[in-house]
């Protein structure tokens, strides 16, 4: 055996070591290697109203029709009066403590969504710059949650909410950081999915319509720091937000075959 004839027998057999290396830490050629982004935006979903629970009531208490300054049970919106405020987190402090972990643990699985999902995008053949405008919403939507988390908890450590100038400044600081700033880069989160599931037909024409609907009320919501009455968009964002992300997650093919097998269908 000459050497020409020894370097390829070595190649073959280099080749085929590879090969089967790859198969072995490779066992689902076809499909995407990840967590499943429906259960991810299920697990973000639960844990952040779980912290709403604390903070939000939907019977308020008798008593305060007829003392319109006595404490409220849920979390004063920016209208109310500084007194109202600072009465609601010198006597909720437990209450705001618990929003504030369970809505800190929600960023987690949230930016684990936005990289899951464009990760999953781009296995899908997704080359537009749309996956990475994905990216950028999620990832800037998950930290704004755990910034304003983070400035909970300080408001909820004992002696702060005594410091009743310090209070409503950070007060005001987690509204617009929880606010604004998460319904402004949510809208990007989901019109960035969107856009670029719809160049390759990869969820269905209701989910795409619904989602560029809620990005651009997301995107509208900024309007809201110079014109108060624009505060609804925010809530209109946020809850319907969840129901989106849960199904885009569940209805992005996982696999390329199953979205080559998809293409037939429609065709014939």
């Amino acid at each position: 055996m000459n050497c020409s004839s020894f370097k390829k027998v070595f190649a073959r057999i280099n080749y085929s070591y590879n090969e089967s290396c790859v198969q072995e830490t490779n066992p689902t050629k076809n499909g995407h290697a990840g967590p499943n982004p429906g259960i991810v935006a299920t697990i973000y979903t639960v844990l952040f109203n779980v912290g709403l629970y604390f903070v939000v009531s939907f019977r308020p208490p008798e008593h305060l029709a007829a003392s319109p300054t006595a404490i409220r049970p849920y979390f004063p919106g920016p209208w109310e009066s500084a007194e109202t405020v600072t009465a609601y987190f010198q006597t909720h402090l437990h209450e705001v403590l618990m929003c504030a972990f369970f809505q800190f643990g929600a960023a987690i699985p949230l930016g684990i969504f936005a990289a899951t999902i464009v990760s999953r995008l781009q296995f899908l053949g997704v080359r537009a710059a749309g996956a990475f405008i994905a990216l950028f919403g999620g990832l800037m939507t998950a930290f704004n949650i755990a910034v304003s988390a983070l400035i909970l908890w300080v408001m909820a450590y004992p002696g702060i909410a005594q410091e009743a100038g310090v209070l409503r400044a950070l007060y005001y600081l987690v509204f617009s950081v929880g606010g604004v700033g998460f319904s402004v880069p949510m809208g990007i989160l989901i019109l960035g999915i969107s856009i670029a599931a719809a160049i390759m037909k990869l969820l269905p024409k209701w989910m795409v319509i619904f989602g560029v609907a809620l990005g651009v009320i997301g995107e509208l919501s900024a309007l809201s720091l110079v014109v108060p009455e624009a505060l609804f968009l925010i809530p209109l964002t946020r809850f319907p937000g969840f129901i989106w992300l849960i199904a885009a997650g569940f209805l992005l093919p996982r696999a390329r075959n199953s979205l080559a097998k998809e293409k037939v269908e429609q065709r014939t």
